[in-house]
């Protein structure tokens, strides 16, 4: 039987994406070289934030299956590749992921194919790296078959925009590769935005994450400065949010986290340095400030303790919530770890609690608590770093000694210290 579509990458961009494909009635299969993962698919036990089992259990009834079978991949119509791209040693993107991808389906490549790579990658990467790799047995991109760049937009965690209501950019090799890829996305997105091409897809990406990047970074080194000056600098934000045009909020915290973020501007980065000779100066800036702010928050907390005749070195501190962002169990690139591990070095007992995180193997030298109420009761200093939804700040900072609120969720009180 055909497959309409084979998702390359069970992660949590592709599995939305095959959810909502199969909902609009394509049969979808999912692809992933981790056997563990396509047996609980195939199972009905979901391994994201973003989908329960039950989710799972109606895209099987769907049709949606999982395998590990690289020749399944002919089967399909649409090839997406949805495969992670960390940062390499050098601060560029590690293809490797992307370029297994790619030579799985250049082993099942037929004509008339349509081939859309999603992994967020540096300019060019669809023309110089996939397309090539694709083209070695013969057929040709925009000729035989399409080929297109689609940027994976997917928020975890975000309940109100997800695969179908986010507008998906797509960028073709040439305009007929363009329409293959919106015509096969416009079965189940609502809003599909075309580029020139594929170069310009991959950059609107990165954009996007560098805007937020540079943002965030503004308002961390705004955090510094007014503090030193007394400057209640959540009330500023508060102040500056009620001009209803040319200002959007960003807030400060103890650092940024995810695989977007903290990543993605430094494919941009490393781009601009390898081709062009020259630093992109804005996004190099903000990642400084940005992986400075763990750090920051250390110094903060030594400062905390020592207006109560306290050192760090000998002191526990609470850490609540330790993944990247509220609400889910994604751990990648938290600011939470260098926290507690610089906490740690210093000489204090790390203790952490999260509803979403019974095993924190990222810092084993960190000891979770049961009861958040009871250990910031009993904790030196407890330190608010993520604000799940499930806290009640304001009852946790009543219960604590010192509470240091890096993310502005605390109403107030005298034990509150703002970040």
């Amino acid at each position: 039987m055909a497959v309409d579509a084979v998702i390359i990458g069970l992660g949590y961009v592709g599995l939305p994406l095959a959810q909502e494909a199969t909902r609009a009635g394509m049969r979808v299969l999912g692809f992933d070289i981790h056997q563990g993962v396509v047996d609980d698919l195939n199972a009905g036990r979901s391994h994201v934030d973003d989908l329960a089992d039950a989710d799972i259990a109606q895209m099987r009834e769907g049709g949606f299956e999982a395998t590990t079978d690289e020749a399944r991949i002919a089967e399909a119509s649409t090839a997406v590749i949805c495969v992670p791209t960390p940062l390499s040693p050098d601060g560029g993107p590690d293809l490797r992921a992307v370029e297994s991808a790619v030579a799985a389906v250049a082993r099942n490549l037929r004509p008339g194919m349509l081939v859309v790579l999603e992994s967020t990658t540096y300019p060019g990467t669809t023309d110089e790296v996939v397309r090539p790799a694709l083209e070695a047995g013969g057929l040709v991109a925009g000729q035989d078959f399409h080929l297109a760049f689609s940027p994976e937009r997917i928020d975890p965690g975000n309940t109100s925009f997800g695969a179908k209501n986010t507008p998906k950019v797509v960028g073709g090799h040439t305009p007929a590769c363009s329409d293959a890829a919106a015509a096969f996305y416009g079965t189940f997105v609502d809003t599909v935005v075309r580029t020139k091409g594929t170069r310009e897809a991959e950059t609107a990406k990165l954009l996007e994450n560098t805007y937020r990047h540079i943002n965030i970074a503004l308002v961390n080194e705004m955090t510094r400065f007014c503090h030193q000056l007394g400057i209640d600098l959540w009330d500023v934000i508060d102040a500056a949010s009620s001009k209803p045009f040319g200002f959007q909020a960003f807030y400060p915290g103890p650092g940024v986290g995810g695989h977007c973020i903290p990543i993605d501007p430094n494919y941009l980065s490393h781009n601009v340095r390898a081709r062009l000779g020259y630093p992109f100066r804005f996004v190099e800036l903000a990642q400084e400030i940005n992986a400075g702010m763990p750090a920051y928050v250390v110094s903060r907390a030594q400062d905390i303790l020592n207006t109560e005749g306290k050192a760090l070195n000998g002191s526990s501190v609470l850490l609540l919530g330790v993944t990247y962002k509220p609400n889910i169990a994604d751990q990648r690139e938290s600011p939470a770890v260098p926290l507690a591990r610089q906490l740690a070095a210093k000489g204090a007992r790390v203790l952490f609690h999260d509803p979403h995180v019974q095993d924190w193997h990222a810092v084993p030298e960190a000891e979770r608590v049961q009861d958040a109420a009871d250990a910031a009761g009993r904790a030196d200093l407890t330190i608010l770093v993520q604000n799940h939804r499930g806290y009640d700040v304001d009852a946790l900072a009543d219960a604590s000694r010192t509470f240091f609120d890096t993310r502005g969720a605390a109403t107030g009180g005298e034990k509150v210290v703002r970040l």
